[in-house]
């Protein structure tokens, strides 16, 4: 799967101009993995930088503000419209001007809050490749008949009117598609099912809190949690597939069933 993803970047890359690439795919699908694997292999030959869309996550301070203003949902990171999408266009249109050294955002999921900027990575540019992963990346908004129907107890319960899901889906058709907009080529990680990405996020939880088990959510904690995220997530296992320049498609157990590369 790396070798093959390996490939197909060494495939994409122009001499001189920096390329971007996206690695997409549902909570828990391994694309932090894949990318530090993807770090490790092209280091050998190209300076690389990393930057993940969690990475942008607007301050607890920030979302409280969104979620008085606009909606209580948004307390909630996640969604498109809790992200500094501005500072990602900033940071990635820096990376491919190749023009100075770039301040590349750290998010701290333990604190939820953005890192202090003195604990930001610095990247040295030029660099040759930028790998930049996020959970929705590179998905399109939704047809505003598809908001109707509620899909959980969470939409059906605490967005009743409908206004959370169409301000996500109105950010997503805009802002978000600027952002987008600046990745050259998108890898994407196929999980089976809605299902499974729960099981994968469930033991990503497990993982990231492993020294702190008091601070990890529980089932019914996690169930909540990984609602605001079901509308889009299964939005992208029915689009990105045929989007994407390359899908791993993944089993149950994390392994790679196959990957198709487009021409």
């Amino acid at each position: 799967m790396v070798k093959q993803s390996t490939a197909w970047i060494v495939k994409q890359k122009q001499d001189g101009v920096p390329l971007v690439v996206g690695i997409s795919g549902a909570q828990g699908a391994g694309k932090s993995t894949l990318a530090r694997q993807l770090q490790d292999m092209l280091t050998e030959t190209y300076t690389v930088a990393t930057l993940s869309l969690d990475d942008l996550y607007l301050s607890q301070e920030k979302r409280d503000v969104l979620a008085q203003n606009i909606h209580p949902l948004f307390k909630t990171r996640g969604v498109p419209t809790t992200h500094d999408v501005a500072l990602g266009i900033q940071t990635l249109e820096q990376l491919k001007s190749g023009q100075g050294d770039v301040l590349l955002p750290r998010f701290d999921k333990q604190i939820d809050n953005p890192k202090p900027k003195a604990d930001w990575d610095i990247c040295q540019s030029p660099v040759d490749i930028v790998l930049f992963e996020g959970w929705c990346l590179g998905l399109t908004a939704q047809k505003e008949g598809d908001l109707i129907k509620p899909i959980n107890a969470l939409e059906r319960n605490e967005d009743e009117d409908g206004v959370w899901r169409k301000k996500v889906n109105d950010v997503l058709k805009a802002e978000f598609q600027a952002l987008f907009g600046l990745v050259d080529t998108l890898i994407y990680l196929q999980a089976p099912s809605s299902d499974t990405v729960f099981e994968w996020r469930k033991q990503q939880e497990l993982e990231t809190f492993a020294n702190q088990a008091d601070l990890a959510m529980n089932d019914a904690e996690l169930t909540r949690f990984m609602a605001h995220f079901e509308r889009l997530t299964r939005h992208g296992l029915t689009t990105l597939p045929q989007q994407a320049d390359v899908v791993i498609r993944l089993g149950e157990q994390h392994q790679c069933l196959d990957i198709v590369c487009r021409d």
